[in-house]
């Protein structure tokens, strides 16, 4: 048994399937098998239970995953206080798709210039896996939208951001300079589907003003919503930072009249693992970036 044996175990048992864990892995679905396969042979018992399109943990799986948690955590504490000691260290960033793009390139680029010494991986999911993630230890630390229902980890607000209505070139509602979500709901929209969040945060905003919007199509991301829009298949409401680096000239933006539509950008980690001296860096800077974006935002 060894620790890449355990954390191939671990990514079986979070994705349940021997094709995506594969992938996830970076191995051949046959590689991982054959890992697994050699792993229940030295414990003598099957830790999974094969069924047509997904594997379960048996009860000796259930066990070993808790265990197997707490050996790579220890591991990874380890090699965080001793590569600390050797000035090199690697943290792993995540963020939701609908901030990754827009938020990381611009946090990178500058972090990369004041420590090239620490490594960042990134990586993108959505909300709850990235709860999930982070609980568990496969990530140190997340850029997401609140609200954040997870008691036993730390969130910290970092800025609130304006949601706009998106339309097309020509569009009856790019002649007003402030319209209305009740004349916006007259119009049918593009969204993101439903595993986002951001899709929860437009909904609650559309209740508190008495309206439902028609959703005529649904994407996984967001910038096929606004080419979606540009097609005029339809209006939607995207953050600021979308809008921000957009250079379509087939898209117009406004904001709404009365309340607006915001959601709060936030830092997510487990407050319970080792912090290294990289990670309190790490948080600085994004800190830092976050108020100036936030700054350079609210001028325009």
């Amino acid at each position: 048994m060894n620790f890449q044996s355990l954390e191939q175990f671990i990514a079986l048992a979070r994705t349940k399937n021997f094709t995506r864990a594969a992938t996830e892995l970076n191995l051949s679905q046959s590689a991982l098998s054959r890992s697994i396969q050699k792993l229940e042979d030295q414990l003598g018992q099957p830790l999974f239970e094969r069924k047509p399109r997904e594997v379960v943990l048996t009860d000796l799986g259930e066990l070993l995953l808790e265990r197997a948690k707490s050996i790579l955590k220890l591991v990874e504490d380890t090699f965080s206080e001793l590569s600390e000691a050797g000035q090199r260290s690697r943290i792993r960033l995540a963020a939701i798709p609908t901030i990754a793009p827009y938020f990381l390139p611009g946090l990178l680029g500058g972090f990369a210039a004041k420590h090239p010494q620490i490594s960042v991986i990134v990586q993108e999911d959505t909300t709850e896996m990235l709860i999930k993630r982070c609980s568990q230890g496969e990530i140190d630390l997340a850029i997401v939208a609140l609200p954040i229902i997870a008691k036993h980890l730390e969130v910290e607000p970092l800025f609130d951001e304006e949601l706009r209505l998106v339309v097309p070139v020509g569009h009856a509602l790019a002649k007003s300079a402030s319209p209305t979500m009740q004349e916006a709901g007259n119009y049918p929209f593009v969204m993101l589907n439903e595993a986002h969040c951001l899709s929860e945060n437009i909904a609650s905003f559309c209740r508190r003003q008495s309206v439902q919007p028609v959703t005529v199509e649904r994407t996984s991301q967001l910038a096929t919503v606004q080419e979606l829009v540009s097609l005029d298949h339809g209006v939607s409401i995207v953050p600021e930072m979308a809008r921000r680096l957009d250079l379509s000239d087939q898209r117009v933006y406004r904001s709404f009249k009365g309340e607006k539509p915001v959601r709060t950008v936030a830092m997510m980690w487990n407050a319970s693992r080792y912090q290294s001296q990289a990670m309190a860096a790490l948080m600085k800077h994004i800190r830092n970036h976050a108020r100036h974006l936030h700054a350079s935002t609210t001028k325009k």
